[in-house]
């Protein structure tokens, strides 16, 4: 259950951060503070975060 939790933090967390423009300075501690992230899920919020900027511009 735990893992479910951290995971939807990720999420939300590269949700966020797809919509920054431009993104925050020091981004990996804005999100472990922000979502009470560890650095190695901030670091996974960015990639997914990427991910969705890029789904994002194939969609339009």
């Amino acid at each position: 259950m735990m893992e479910a939790v951290g995971e939807d933090k990720v999420r939300a967390a590269a949700r966020w951060l797809s919509e920054q423009d431009p993104v925050p300075p020091y981004v990996v501690n804005v999100l472990k503070a922000k979502f009470d992230l560890r650095a190695l899920q901030a670091c996974e919020a960015c990639r997914l975060a990427q991910e969705y900027r890029v789904e994002r511009r194939a969609a339009n």
